[in-house]
């Protein structure tokens, strides 16, 4: 039998020691967004970040599964629209809220739930754009996602050198 089959050790000690009951438990819990005390907030962007990963990171740290539900939960408003009333988006006429959904062992799954709701309540906590260094590593992510980021010691003015292409690398000089 192969290796990769195998448990692994730490899975092994955790069976010999009988700390799992093995039973698995599946919960859901709303977290609200405050979109009517922030009503200019782009909250569905500072949760999902760049292609989705920030979302993504916090389901891999968690093992939860997180939803964005509600009004403002689909990106086109006209797609919204035509989705209210349909099965499956009766959601559409509630509040913008997070659900978040564990299936884990009974043993766990509520501190997992509880360790989402932490970081999804953090992230919902509007932040000066100044002052809101998250937005910045997002930001930062997708440019290298888009391979648009600059190096640090390019000015942040926005202006490109002609000598330079978005690389960082000069141009061959041509002739002319």
């Amino acid at each position: 039998m192969s290796s990769l089959l195998q448990p692994s050790s730490t899975q092994n000690w955790l069976s010999s020691q009988g700390s799992s009951s093995g039973l698995i438990a599946k919960r859901t819990i709303r977290v609200d967004i405050p979109v009517e005390n922030f009503p200019s907030y782009n909250f569905v962007g500072r949760l999902l970040g760049p292609r989705g990963n920030s979302l993504k990171r916090v389901e891999a740290s968690t093992e939860c599964r997180v939803l964005i539900r509600g009004r403002g939960s689909i990106k086109d408003p006209a797609r919204e629209e035509m989705m209210r009333g349909k099965p499956g988006y009766e959601h559409l006429n509630e509040p913008l809220h997070i659900l978040v959904e564990a299936e884990l062992p009974v043993e766990i799954v509520d501190a997992r739930l509880m360790q989402a709701r932490e970081i999804l309540e953090d992230l919902l906590k509007p932040v000066d754009e100044s002052q809101d260094f998250y937005k910045k590593h997002q930001l930062r992510e997708l440019a290298m996602l888009n391979g648009t980021l600059r190096d640090e010691g390019s000015p942040m003015s926005g202006s490109l050198s002609p000598f330079h292409n978005s690389l960082g690398m000069k141009r061959a000089k041509t002739r002319g």
